[in-house]
C-alpha cells in the first residue's frame, strides 16, 4: 500500500464514518431502532455493528502482521458479533455513546494503516472464513474496512428510505 494508497483508505473511513455520524445524529429513537425486515438491521444495529466490526479487523491486522501463520477472521455467526446486534444489547446503549465510538474509529483506522508496510499488505494468512482465505492484508483493509463501513453507511441511507415511506 503506497502511502497515496494509505492516505485514500483513511479518507474514506473517515468519511463514512463522519457520514454516518451526521446521519445518524438527528434521527429519532423510533427510527433508530426500527427494523426494516426480519432480515435486515434496524440502524441503531448497523452502527453498534460498525462500532464493533472495525476495531475487530484492525486488530485482525494487527496480529496477523505479527503472528502471519495463525488464524484470522470471521464468519457471518460468529458469537463476538451476533451478540454485539442482539436485541438486549441494541436496548442497552444510546445512540450518543455508539456515536462517540464511531467517531474514535478513525484514528484507530490511520494509526494501524500508516504502520503497514508494502510487505505487510501481501502477508497471507491463514483465514477462519473459507471464503477469505488465501487473502492479503491489503483485502482486509480494502474489502472489510473501507468497503464495510462504505456499505453500512449506504444501508443506513436505505433504512431512512423505508421508514419515511411507511
Amino acid at each position: 500500500m503506497t502511502k497515496t494508497l494509505q492516505a485514500s483508505s483513511i479518507e474514506s473511513v473517515q468519511n463514512s464514518i463522519d457520514n454516518i455520524i451526521n446521519l445518524v445524529k438527528g434521527i429519532s429513537e423510533k427510527e433508530s431502532r426500527w427494523n426494516p425486515s426480519t432480515e435486515e438491521w434496524s440502524i441503531m444495529q448497523i452502527i453498534i455493528h460498525v462500532a464493533e466490526a472495525i476495531p475487530y479487523w484492525v486488530r485482525e491486522i494487527q496480529q496477523i502482521k505479527h503472528h502471519p501463520d495463525q488464524t484470522w477472521g470471521r464468519g457471518l455467526t460468529d458469537e463476538t458479533r451476533l451478540k454485539t446486534v442482539s436485541e438486549e444489547n441494541v436496548t442497552s446503549l444510546q445512540i450518543a455513546d455508539v456515536l462517540d465510538q464511531l467517531a474514535s474509529i478513525p484514528a484507530e483506522v490511520e494509526k494501524t494503516l500508516q504502520a503497514l508496510s508494502s510487505e505487510d499488505l501481501k502477508i497471507i494468512a491463514p483465514s477462519r472464513n473459507p471464503r477469505f482465505d488465501g487473502k492479503p492484508v491489503e483485502f482486509i483493509v480494502n474489502h472489510l474496512i473501507v468497503e464495510h463501513v462504505e456499505k453500512h453507511y449506504h444501508q443506513i441511507q436505505r433504512n431512512l428510505s423505508k421508514f419515511n415511506q411507511e
